[in-house]
């Protein structure tokens, strides 16, 4: 199995919301300039998935964040210099070859620091009374539950147009659904699942018909299966920001009800196909504080 970014949860959640109901698009932007300012995720943890799957790292060499943390080290040890230069004299003549010494000394140091970043997979926070591991690993080998993001529809056709084969979604349902037909089944006469569908579409070609509200949760032996993303006329998985904002609030409230004490593994939810309509700049970094950010305001 691939490799990706995974939010390893335990957590002891207490219910709070972050918008009441559902978030428009004012209520998103509030959203997100509210909560960049307590980001507990170092900026140098950038594990990503690249679309083949394999896993990739993106701290540029001169990385301003990098580049940032560096300076902070460099003032340190200048003071530290600075105060033995008035108890250590350095002869003339030597001069040139400490200086040469120090300069290969800082240059050291930031190659170190950014090969550090580049090799960091594993993060644990602390937030409120739940321990949050922020790693990189396969998600079908953590233990406790583990999330799986379906489309709204909760379709389980593997196709390459539907579903593909190559997505977390694919992959959980080829190797570990041993029956789809009694998968779907579940799905349709699921009580909770009943009660969260939106609408019924009929005129989708190929797959479901039943729109079910974004973050709703399907419990299938220990995985978590939840509507995560939109399908436009073609297929193609979309959200736009409100939308993810919409699902988080309505997953953690989903996740509370179902999770029992359990640790939760989430992979990056929207690091894969899905297209971020109005927010197209957005990183996986972001997505990844965006995760962190909805359970710290819900916890």
């Amino acid at each position: 199995m691939a490799e990706e970014t995974l939010v390893s949860l335990r957590p002891l959640l207490a219910g709070g919301l972050i918008c009441e109901s559902t978030c428009n698009r004012s209520d998103t932007n509030r959203f997100l300039t509210a909560h960049r300012l307590r980001t507990q995720i170092p900026d140098e943890f950038n594990a990503v998935q690249s679309k083949e799957g394999e896993v990739k790292r993106k701290v540029s060499f001169f990385d301003w964040t990098l580049l940032k943390n560096y300076m902070a080290v460099l003032t340190i040890i200048s003071v530290f210099f600075t105060l033995c230069s008035f108890f250590i004299s350095i002869p003339s003549d030597r001069k040139m070859a400490w200086f040469i010494v120090l300069l290969g000394l800082f240059m050291a140091i930031y190659v170190y620091m950014w090969f550090r970043a580049n090799l960091l997979e594993h993060v644990t926070l602390k937030i409120n009374n739940s321990t949050v591991d922020v790693k990189v690993g396969d998600v079908f080998e953590q233990e406790g539950l583990k999330v799986i993001a379906f489309n709204e529809y909760f379709d389980t056709l593997v196709d390459d147009a539907i579903i593909s084969a190559t997505s977390l979604n694919g992959m959980y349902i080829n190797s570990k659904v041993q029956d789809i037909t009694e998968l779907d089944r579940l799905i349709a006469h699921d009580d909770h699942l009943r009660d969260n569908i939106l609408e019924e579409v009929q005129h989708r070609a190929k797959g479901k018909h039943n729109r079910y509200r974004l973050g709703t949760i399907f419990t299938h032996n220990d995985f978590l299966l939840t509507a995560f993303s939109k399908f436009d006329p073609n297929n193609r998985a979309f959200l736009y920001m409100n939308d993810y904002i919409n699902f988080l609030m309505n997953f953690w409230n989903e996740v509370d009800i179902v999770y029992n004490g359990r640790s939760i593994s989430i992979p990056l939810l929207g690091s894969g196909i899905t297209r971020f309509k109005e927010y197209d700049a957005i990183t996986e970094q972001e997505l990844l504080e965006l995760l962190i950010w909805s359970f710290e305001g819900f916890s």
